[in-house]
């Protein structure tokens, strides 16, 4: 079993380093960088100071919190670092509320990872009661 060293920093290198393993998008590194910062919760978890894994979740502080990456490098996938993101991510969620609050904790599943949401109780959309999701990435020119 590997041991992980759990931090709460990552550089945007680093960050967009994961990015490009996993097959996701890019964008500049000043981009990353802010919203590295503006991240309400950030977890990484590192193998000899090396990211692994990684979760992020950004929030308005109110009723609405988004899980924004949960990235595990390939040859660590299948080894439950995702489900140890996610539990931390949910954790650090519950812990920031204050009593008798609510929150709607949303993200968009990567292709073919519904079922890994669906065992932390995310339901899949669209539903008998909610619409489907949609996003859109916008290209300043």
């Amino acid at each position: 079993m590997t041991d992980y060293e759990i931090t709460n920093s990552l550089t945007p290198e680093e960050y967009m380093e994961l990015r490009k393993l996993v097959g996701w998008g890019m964008f500049p590194l000043e981009q990353a960088a802010e919203g590295l910062k503006n991240s309400f919760i950030l977890v990484c978890f590192r193998v000899d100071g090396k990211p692994v894994a990684i979760g992020r979740a950004v929030s308005d502080h109110g009723y609405v919190v988004y899980i924004a990456d949960v990235i595990v490098v390939p040859e660590y996938q299948g080894q439950g670092l995702g489900r140890k993101v996610m539990e931390y991510l949910l954790e650090q969620i519950k812990a920031s509320l204050k009593p008798g609050y609510k929150v709607m904790i949303s993200l968009l599943a990567a292709k073919g990872k519904e079922k890994f949401y669906n065992k932390f109780g995310f339901v899949d959309r669209p539903s008998e009661d909610f619409g489907c999701g949609m996003h859109q990435w916008y290209l300043a020119e």
